[in-house]
């Protein structure tokens, strides 16, 4: 088992075999920079390795060098938290997580939304379909997904205002307009591009991990009243552009090997671009929280397209890929009523309030409540590694 000189607390999310990457700043002053976290610390990346790739507040100059690069500085640091003799250099290269602050760890270039889960897609068409099937009848075909906003890609802890729009109107009357009153979260996992491709040549299903540097939490931040009244013909727009929250860390595909599964069991014989030759299905455990009561675990394992589906969908038309384009697998939710991803399924469209142990109840959010996502997942030698969280905390509208 690799163990590290470094002290690492019992449970931590970030031993020695995890390792994300993240962008933070010291509190005693110097500028953003890229580090990884190890236990209670994050070790700076530009001194350690006296590389100035990483004296910058992005990620995006490293992933963009591509994946024998990415797995070079990998070993690279475990070598240097691992070696007792290393110990003298490397040290004062150590930050206290509480010295420092963190922020958006890459630049988004593009951002996609899919709606991976079958659970989750099951469960919102049984409510807004009645007496139908509850899944289109492309779902189980392709990986259905919308483009989003690059530029309201937010890191976790930046506030989210409430939003304004229209919404359905009653029989013969104009739409209304103002604060979202449908506000809801989606518990998502989040995949990071490094490497670019090639306009016109699609990206391999079994090319994921030469793509992909990594994998962080997000929360799409949905308002369901606006979108409900909008999403005819073209799909999402204002209902969700207003935010979407990612973690500060990303947690490199080379630390998720130990939880890679296959997805459930495919009824249609799918396309050859997206047929996997190895599973990308990942055994990630989420837990979301309001105002720190834990209300929902869904597990990941259960989402019906993996990652390497949903890239090789994004780009089998020929789009590229550029470094920091981002995509998330759409809200994660399992079979069980406790493992929903979003208070539209917990609370079941307003019809089965969710009611907290403080005793308050809710069936979306109100102002200046505080989501916190977050996950762990196997990792090497029999280790648990964690993702960071993702969180937010609902601002008043402001007035349009």
């Amino acid at each position: 088992m690799t163990t590290t000189w470094v002290t690492v607390p019992d449970g931590s999310p970030f031993p020695i075999q995890n390792l994300p990457y993240g962008v933070f700043t010291p509190k005693s002053g110097g500028g953003a920079r890229v580090g990884v976290a190890i236990g209670e610390q994050v070790l700076d990346l530009a001194a350690a390795l006296g590389d100035d790739t990483f004296a910058r507040g992005s990620l995006n100059a490293f992933m963009a060098q591509g994946r024998a690069r990415w797995q070079q500085v990998r070993a690279d640091i475990t070598r240097l938290l691992t070696d007792a003799t290393a110990r003298p250099a490397v040290e004062p290269h150590l930050h206290a997580l509480t010295d420092v602050g963190l922020g958006m760890p890459f630049e988004v270039a593009d951002y996609v939304d899919f709606y991976a889960s079958e659970h989750h897609a099951a469960n919102i068409g049984r409510m807004f379909r009645p007496g139908s099937d509850p899944l289109t009848p492309q779902w189980k075909h392709l990986p259905i997904g919308y483009h989003g906003r690059a530029g309201t890609v937010v890191p976790s802890g930046t506030p989210v205002v409430r939003p304004n729009g229209q919404k359905r109107p009653a029989d013969g009357q104009l739409p209304g307009f103002g604060p979202s009153s449908r506000l809801d979260i989606e518990a998502e996992v989040g995949f990071v591009v490094g490497t670019p491709s090639e306009l016109g040549r699609p990206v391999a299903v079994d090319a994921f991990r030469e793509h992909v540097f990594g994998v962080t939490l997000v929360n799409d931040w949905s308002a369901r009243d606006v979108q409900s009244w909008e999403y005819v013909p073209l799909g999402p727009f204002l209902g969700k552009s207003f935010a979407t929250s990612v973690s500060c860390w990303v947690v490199p595909l080379d630390a998720l090997e130990a939880a890679r599964v296959a997805p459930p069991a495919r009824e249609h014989e799918l396309r050859p671009y997206l047929t996997e030759k190895e599973h990308w299905g990942l055994d990630l455990t989420l837990e979301v929280r309001l105002n720190g009561h834990l209300v929902a675990t869904p597990p990941f394992s259960a989402m019906y397209w993996t990652p390497a589906q949903m890239l090789a969908h994004m780009t089998v038309n020929g789009a590229s890929l550029r470094t920091g384009d981002f995509y998330a697998s759409g809200t994660v939710s399992g079979p069980e009523e406790n493992q929903r991803g979003s208070l539209m399924e917990l609370a079941w469209g307003g019809e089965t309030p969710v009611t907290l142990p403080d005793g308050s109840v809710r069936t979306f959010l109100e102002d200046g409540d505080e989501i916190t996502i977050t996950a762990t997942a196997p990792g090497a030698d029999g280790t648990t590694i964690g993702f960071g969280a993702v969180t937010g905390r609902i601002e008043p509208a402001v007035e349009a």
